[in-house]
């Protein structure tokens, strides 16, 4: 994606977007591969699938870098798609349309109860943490500099199915002794950066979000930190999991799994807000389950979808 010009990227992010959805229609889902190695004119791309918890364009330039990455070590043509929200991202997956999805963990969690064949496999690496937390930030001018002034206000959040933007956030709130739809009214606008943009403008009185996007964001000066105010942070969280679905070959399998591992380049890393990769296991996301099951929303992750 480097060199491509604004309005370039924005179509091609536009394209891929699309491209998912289609993936739902379409009469050809991810099929095996014959070898890791074997390439030919009729060998089907591998299909990733990536959580659009931030704005297609970025999440399309942020993994161009582990695109050719991969079609190099796995000398396989590599398709990125990004849905629209994390509900095609699902359905996607658990249909078997997605040969690697990248989930969020609450996403992935009411994936894999409607599909026990997704396995997770992998997940990021940051400084010495496989786990990351969400940020609460409130609007200065609006006066909102604690949780207690949080309350009778709208609090702007990610997508429903979005655990640091959504799960978490509202877990911390609970734990400051505010509930949703009786303290503060929630309203959800699909994105991280997109909360942290309206409770900058002040269309929100307070947000929460990932604490890497949140950073990010200020540190490329798209969000301006002196106009919030950060309320706290959340407990700990297990970082979204890289997840296989079924059709593909143990062969191709260990090949991919030993890709992501074996990722040290900082160049293709630094993109992608990691210091390499580790293994992961579907265990690690109990955490989010008990979360879930602590604000009565153990059902959404057996029916969204």
């Amino acid at each position: 994606m480097m060199g491509i010009g604004r309005g370039k990227t924005r179509r091609a992010a536009t394209m891929v977007a699309c491209c998912l959805m289609a993936l739902l229609t379409s009469a050809c889902g991810g099929g095996g591969r014959e070898s890791p190695t074997a390439r030919s004119t009729t060998v089907k791309p591998l299909v990733v699938a990536l959580v659009p918890d931030e704005d297609a364009a970025t999440v399309i330039q942020d993994n161009q870098g582990l695109k050719s990455y991969l079609e190099t070590t796995l000398d396989l043509p590599v398709e990125l798609v990004v849905s629209t929200d994390y509900s095609t991202l699902i359905e996607a997956a658990i249909r078997n349309k997605t040969n690697l999805t990248y989930f969020g963990p609450m996403s992935y969690v009411i994936a894999r109860n409607k599909a026990p064949f997704l396995e997770p496999f992998a997940v990021r690496l940051k400084d010495g943490a496989s786990t990351y937390k969400a940020v609460l930030i409130g609007n200065r001018e609006q006066g909102i500099h604690t949780f207690d002034d949080v309350k009778d206000q709208t609090v702007a959040l990610g997508d429903p199915a979005s655990t640091g933007s959504r799960l978490f956030p509202q877990l911390r709130l609970a734990e400051a002794g505010l509930q949703p739809n009786v303290d503060y009214q929630p309203v959800f606008l699909g994105a991280h950066d997109a909360v942290a943009k309206a409770v900058e403008r002040g269309t929100a009185a307070a947000g929460g979000l990932s604490q890497v996007i949140y950073e990010k964001l200020v540190e490329q000066d798209t969000i301006n930190p002196d106009r919030l105010v950060v309320l706290g942070t959340s407990s700990a969280i297990p970082q979204y999991p890289w997840t296989m679905g079924s059709g593909l070959n143990e062969e191709l399998r260990h090949a991919i799994q030993q890709s992501f591992y074996n990722l040290k380049d900082p160049a293709l890393l630094q993109p992608l807000r990691a210091d390499g990769f580790v293994p992961a296991q579907d265990s690690d996301y109990d955490s989010v389950r008990r979360a879930a099951d602590l604000l009565g929303l153990s059902q959404e992750l057996v029916t969204e979808s």
